[in-house]
């Protein structure tokens, strides 16, 4: 009993403590993590201190990150579009919004389609779906298709339809159905009585959120992106999409730029110097200042879309 009173209690391990090496080796590692996200970033912060940054300034000492001049001009010169750039940005957003949820409709469909082994046709939809991958009937096939056949010329279905199916988008949503959706629970759900169209809507649906989120940003940011089909489908002003537009104002600071007969008026509005840089800078500023504010939400999703269902077990 005495023995039995005095034996110390024994002491449960709860984790591993990292010996000298591994706290060296996760320093290191976290100091080149860190390097390497500062490396990224300031290119980032270079082009929000440029827009804001005297064009004199940039003219005399370059790009830099502690300016010695600040000044509106530049972001003046993209903001004085005023009704225009807020059409732009409504053009786009929709352009976005839609054609990212109508791409992902379609694809997922084709992907579920493709990835059930009991359909006849899932081999030939392969084939056809990788066709493109090789083969292209080029720009000027595509432009007259979308203009005689469709008449979708200043119709903002033809920024929509040429973005919203891509073979690579399809072939990472049918391998997530695929690797990570049991078939024994479409089976069972067959047996139940449900057919395709809604195992397809209540079961493949909702557990292909992650792959749709990941899909969904980089289909989101190529609709964002995009200004070359604008330039062939669109002419009308206020369906011309944001991309467009600061395109065109690029094209006029060039044209006053190397046009010697610049009205003095013109100098005086722009602040004496026309801002070749700054208002360059203003203008990435505008066009990737919306993606930078919703890329951290989606970014957990975006992660697990790509990665979970790329290897099978």
């Amino acid at each position: 009993m005495t023995a039995m009173a005095t034996k110390k209690p024994m002491k449960v391990r709860t984790g591993k403590r990292m010996n000298g090496k591994q706290v060296v080796g996760q320093t290191i590692l976290t100091f080149l993590v860190l390097l390497f996200t500062v490396f990224c970033f300031a290119p980032v912060l270079l082009t929000f201190i440029s827009a804001f940054t005297d064009e004199m300034t940039i003219n005399q000492n370059g790009f830099s990150f502690w300016p010695a001049k600040w000044s509106m001009v530049g972001m003046n010169s993209v903001l004085r579009y005023g009704n225009k750039l807020f059409t732009s940005y409504g053009v786009t957003i929709f352009v976005t919004v839609f054609g990212t949820f109508f791409g992902l409709f379609v694809m997922s469909m084709y992907a579920y389609s493709i990835s059930r082994r009991d359909f006849k046709l899932s081999k030939f939809l392969s084939i056809f779906l990788l066709i493109p991958m090789l083969f292209n009937g080029g720009q000027l096939s595509g432009y007259m298709i979308f203009t005689r056949y469709y008449g979708l010329k200043n119709n903002l279905m033809a920024l929509v339809l040429p973005l919203c199916v891509s073979t690579m988008n399809v072939i990472i949503l049918r391998t997530y159905i695929a690797n990570s959706i049991p078939n024994e629970l479409m089976e069972a759900a067959k047996i139940d009585g449900a057919g395709d169209y809604r195992t397809f809507f209540q079961i493949t649906l909702p557990l292909l959120k992650p792959s749709l989120a990941a899909v969904g940003f980089m289909l989101a940011t190529t609709y964002w992106n995009d200004w070359q089909n604008a330039l062939l489908y669109i002419s009308d002003d206020t369906l011309k999409p944001l991309q467009l537009l600061l395109v065109n104002i690029q094209k006029n600071i060039s044209f006053l730029l190397n046009n010697t007969n610049v009205p003095a008026s013109v100098r005086a509005a722009m602040g004496g110097a026309i801002p070749q840089y700054s208002s360059t800078m203003a203008t990435v500023l505008v066009v990737i200042g919306p993606i930078m504010v919703v890329y951290p939400f989606f970014q957990k999703y975006f992660i697990k879309g790509l990665t979970v269902g790329s290897v099978k077990g």
